[in-house]
């Protein structure tokens, strides 16, 4: 196998979430296979995420703070404002001088090299910057869907068109794509992150949550889930794992329901697969996803999955009524109904859970590693 350069070009090199989980993951596989691997950030991270000691993989970040976005005149007295137009100018030559940096990272790689583009925010210095020839990836880590709804809709069928592949997680998300005139269009799943040698047991009557807590995971609607179903359940608890923006509203709106008594607020953790093996079911009530980590992570620790059904990756990866359950994105009661049905039947928790860490296994790291050195050696050619 070649042994190449591949550098990851990314909005921050480790802010805490599922796309910086995702590089940190594939940098380690990559370089696992005797690659060289960089990961540029465009700006520093405003929650960064623990790279741990020594990661096999080099870090840039080319802004000492994040960059101001882009201005723009729309009237008559914003043409005339010269303070701003300077303001602009500036950004534009800041812009240009990181541009610069990234094309000297480029021009260093050996032949061969892979340029992984993974957030399309970044490409906007990609697309400034000398390639220096290699190939370019660019990537979207979220439902077609779900990115109709943000300007990085826009972004991707502007600074993608032109770039040698555009992967997405699913085909159904690619064929979507593919559908608005996009050529240049596949898809690569995530691999599954870990699969630990000790399962839950599935005896503790708690049911985990883990996630950002912010607008797009949902916890809002699951607590309005959990309101329904708790009464009906009173010796299971709901534990919520994460932090984020929306932490005091979420807890306000916990004791309006009723529910402290109900809900651990248990923070932020490094420990995923023993939060996960101290669960009996997981729930996911996000607005908006790509391919979750989180999924794979409970079902590799056997944890059956109650999900909104809210993007090709969530069905993807769990097969409803086979591994998991899924409920129409954000029908409350729906998703209410399919957590007490997995609460109160511990044999169809136990049947599904041994399912899920048996089909989740099609997502392993070398399954996926292996997909993307086909991909490597296609676009050499």
């Amino acid at each position: 196998m070649t042994q190449r350069d591949i550098i990851f070009v990314a909005n921050e090199v480790n802010e805490l979430g599922g796309v910086a989980r995702w590089q940190a993951l594939m940098a380690e596989l990559f370089a696992e296979e005797g690659h060289r691997v960089t990961i540029v950030g465009i700006a520093p991270p405003e929650v960064p995420m623990d790279l741990g000691e020594n990661p096999p993989f080099t870090t840039v970040t080319l802004y000492d703070e994040r960059p101001p976005g882009r201005w723009q005149a729309r009237t008559l007295l914003d043409r005339a404002n010269l303070q701003a137009r300077r303001r602009e100018a500036a950004r534009e030559e800041a812009m240009r001088a990181a541009a610069d940096r990234l094309s000297a990272i480029f021009r260093a790689a050996r032949p061969g090299a892979m340029i992984i583009v993974t957030q399309v925010w970044a490409m906007e210095w990609v697309a400034l910057a000398d390639t220096a020839g290699h190939p370019v990836i660019g990537m979207s880590h979220e439902s077609y869907e779900y990115s109709r709804g943000s300007s990085r809709f826009g972004r991707v069928a502007r600074y993608y068109k032109d770039v040698d592949r555009l992967l997405l997680l699913t085909r159904e998300d690619a064929d979507l794509w593919i559908g608005r005139g996009m050529n240049n269009v596949g898809y690569m799943p995530n691999p599954l992150p870990m699969m630990p040698e000790v399962p839950s047991e599935r005896t503790e009557k708690v049911v985990a949550s883990i996630g950002r807590l912010g607008h797009q995971k949902g916890i809002d609607m699951l607590l309005d889930v959990w309101a329904e179903a708790a009464p009906q359940h009173p010796d299971w608890l709901l534990r919520i794992y994460g932090s984020g923006p929306d932490e005091e509203a979420l807890r306000a709106q916990c004791t309006r329901l009723g529910l402290d008594d109900r809900v651990e607020w248990a923070g932020q953790t490094d420990d995923v697969a023993g939060a996960l093996r101290g669960a009996s079911v997981f729930v996911q009530s996000s607005r908006g996803e790509g391919f979750p980590l989180a999924l794979l992570e409970a079902m590799a620790c056997a944890v059956p999955c109650a999900a909104f059904d809210c993007a090709p990756g969530v069905r993807e990866i769990v097969r409803d009524e086979e591994d998991g359950l899924l409920a129409r994105p954000g029908n409350v009661p729906e998703l209410a109904q399919k957590l007490g049905r997995l609460m109160e039947d511990a044999e169809l928790r136990d049947r599904m859970g041994e399912l899920a860490r048996k089909n989740v296994q099609r997502y392993s790291p070398k399954v996926i590693r292996d997909r993307w050195e086909e991909l490597f050696q296609f676009l050499e050619r």
